[in-house]
């Protein structure tokens, strides 16, 4: 399944480039995730848990950097992994491009994930919506640890994403699923125009 997001961070594109240098820092803006070990040729071992509903999901695997266009600010990212109970397996090819915008740097997310056992019981629609929520939650992460640096302090002076809390999540992602009804509940109705 592709999920195309995106966020702004208002900072240079240089300066969030540099950021994308610092794998380990990248990583603890992703709620859930955390770097176990670094395996050199820009592989790393890691883990990344989530709660989806009442299914609590930890996948552990590999994280590759397949390629680093510095001139073109795109990273690529290939994931995979396994439940550490055995309940199913994820892989995730991630794009991002990173370009100048007005105020900052447009960050473009493209995630092609597939999904097996209990992550893939859940529906398009609510994996989209919490892929949303850690995405805005990556963004803002990301901005701190940024603003932190500019401030002089260490990585370790700010506070690592916490855990994708289950219950804030769900919450979060439903009230995504209701707005997107209820936008098309009310939008008025438009009656199919004839030549």
């Amino acid at each position: 399944m592709l999920i195309k997001s995106g966020f702004d961070v208002a900072q240079p594109v240089d300066k969030v480039w540099r950021f994308f240098d610092d794998i380990p820092q990248v990583a603890k803006c992703l709620p859930g995730a955390e770097l176990t070990e670094d395996l050199g040729d820009d592989k790393y071992n890691g883990r990344v848990a989530v709660r989806m509903g009442p299914v609590k999901l930890q996948f552990v695997g590999v994280a590759h950097i397949k390629e680093r266009d510095d001139e073109a600010k795109r990273i690529v990212v290939d994931a995979s992994g396994s439940d550490e109970k055995g309940r199913g397996q994820a892989s995730m090819l991630v794009t991002a491009n990173l370009v100048a915008a007005r105020g900052g740097t447009r960050v473009d997310v493209a995630q092609d994930l597939q999904l097996s056992g209990a992550a893939a019981q859940y529906g398009r629609g609510m994996i989209s919506d919490v892929t949303a929520v850690l995405m805005r939650d990556f963004a803002t992460n990301m901005q701190t640890r940024i603003d932190a640096a500019d401030r002089g302090l260490s990585p370790d002076q700010v506070e690592a994403a916490r855990s994708a809390s289950g219950f804030a999540i769900a919450m979060r992602a439903v009230r995504l699923a209701l707005g997107r009804v209820l936008r098309r509940f009310f939008l008025p109705y438009r009656p199919p125009t004839t030549s």
